[in-house]
């Protein structure tokens, strides 16, 4: 049951990370000087379907949707074949 824990929590901060790299995919002028100050994000510009606060919204419900059905998944309590008398829960 440990190891499945640490499998869920695992994949949560991955696709949490994932997420953040998805949001900010596709802008550039986050580091270094492009005729602009350093910095300043003044020439970052996204993909025009992650600018949408919407279709962030629909990115990150995907991911929570996909951690909440792996999760149930794993941490499913199946019956074990050595006890006879499995718990339901």
């Amino acid at each position: 049951m440990r190891q499945r824990l640490v499998i869920v929590v695992g994949l949560g901060a991955g696709l949490f990370f994932f997420g953040e790299w998805a949001m900010t995919w596709g802008s550039r002028g986050s580091f270094g000087w492009v005729a602009y100050a350093p910095l300043s994000g003044a020439t970052s510009g996204g993909s025009f379907l992650l600018l949408h606060p919407w279709a962030q919204f629909l990115i990150w419900l995907t991911l929570v949707v996909i951690w909440v059905v792996c999760s149930v998944a794993l941490l499913h309590r199946r019956p074990n074949d050595d006890d006879p008398n499995p718990k339901d829960e």
